[in-house]
């Protein structure tokens, strides 16, 4: 006895896959920049089981990725696509849409576990959020979208504007480990390196101001500088770290460890050994410390925790392994 519907599930299939395979040969031809680039200004993207870390994974550790789990042939994806991708013309950069094609990439599929179509999810700090499957209204597509994005700026992810591309985000993470050099005593610091172009006045106020040990006046020097240019990655590391040994230098560390190992649910207690710790180099334990608050308490103490957490992590390249880890616990603790 034949199989119900046997015949007819396989010539879907198997048309389905031919066009899905015609497509990504459209799109490898096409080459690396066209595929990324996508419309609405690079905030929709095509993906593939080839580019899926690179373009998803690593590019939501600094700004969220939706997902949108399609194929040719599904009638709902098609009532649903065009919402997903209004919504990301209009955030402008907010976050990234990522149109994954089911049937050109099933191992993708599988990994994501797709047991239907429409199905669309998110991806922050390199962790995998619960979304929706069926084409839902406009009203509540952007409803959800709202609470992934609340859920992203409290892990301290971008969500105010234009993602940085590859080239920006190598620059961000270059200028946040040159400046993690400008500790006082320490031997560069912004603009250090011989031959480089000149730096900003800040940077040098900076430094002068760190090697004669007046934090207060490197801060303000910072300050300055992110008043003129707000997205200046060099500068906000510079002042987050700036801030730090303010903080830490004010602490009696013995009392601050007694204090901590005693209260183990005070925030204020367990922030200022965070602090020391990461300033002596134990970054691991530091943000292991603020995820057991956040983890421990609730309300507004549960958000301080999370807060000062998402500070510290400002004092590193966003790509450092032990932020990008710190960020997909935090994300699981959010959710």
């Amino acid at each position: 006895m034949q199989p119900r519907d046997f015949s007819l599930y396989g010539a879907v299939d198997l048309g389905a896959r031919q066009a899905a395979a015609q497509r990504r040969q459209q799109t490898a031809q096409s080459g690396p920049s066209d595929a990324s680039a996508g419309s609405a200004g690079g905030t929709v993207i095509e993906v593939t089981e080839e580019t899926f870390n690179s373009d998803v994974v690593e590019r939501s550790r600094t700004v969220p990725v939706i997902i949108d789990l399609w194929a040719e042939w599904c009638g709902p994806c098609k009532q649903l696509s065009p919402v997903l991708e209004k919504l990301a013309a209009e955030a402008a950069g907010q976050w990234i849409l990522a149109k994954v094609d089911v049937d050109a990439n099933p191992q993708l599929s599988a990994a994501l576990q797709v047991q239907s179509i429409p199905m669309v999810v998110a991806v922050l700090g390199g962790q995998l959020v619960d979304g929706f499957l069926g084409a839902m209204p406009e009203g509540q597509v952007r409803q959800w979208i709202g609470q992934v994005l609340a859920v992203a700026e409290k892990m301290g992810l971008s969500v105010a504007g234009q993602p940085a591309g590859p080239e920006d985000d190598d620059e961000a993470d270059a200028g946040a480990e040159l400046d993690a050099e400008a500790i006082p005593g320490g031997p560069g610091g912004p603009g250090a390196a011989a031959g480089g172009p000149p730096m900003p006045a800040g940077y040098a106020e900076a430094r002068s101001a760190m090697e004669r040990g007046d934090m207060d006046g490197a801060a303000r020097a910072f300050e300055d500088e992110l008043a003129r240019n707000p997205g200046d990655p060099v500068a906000k590391t510079g002042l987050a770290q700036v801030n730090l040994i303010r903080r830490v230098s004010s602490y009696d560390q013995a009392k601050a460890r007694k204090e901590a190992a005693e209260h183990p649910d005070d925030v204020a207690a367990q922030t200022r050994v965070a602090d020391i710790e990461l300033a002596t180099g134990r970054v691991e334990e530091a943000f292991n410390r603020l995820l057991g608050v956040v983890r421990r308490t609730s309300g507004e103490e549960r958000d301080q925790a999370r807060v000062h957490l998402v500070s510290l992590f400002e004092i590193l390249p966003p790509r450092d392994p032990n932020v990008v880890k710190a960020r997909s616990a935090l994300s699981a603790l959010l959710f």
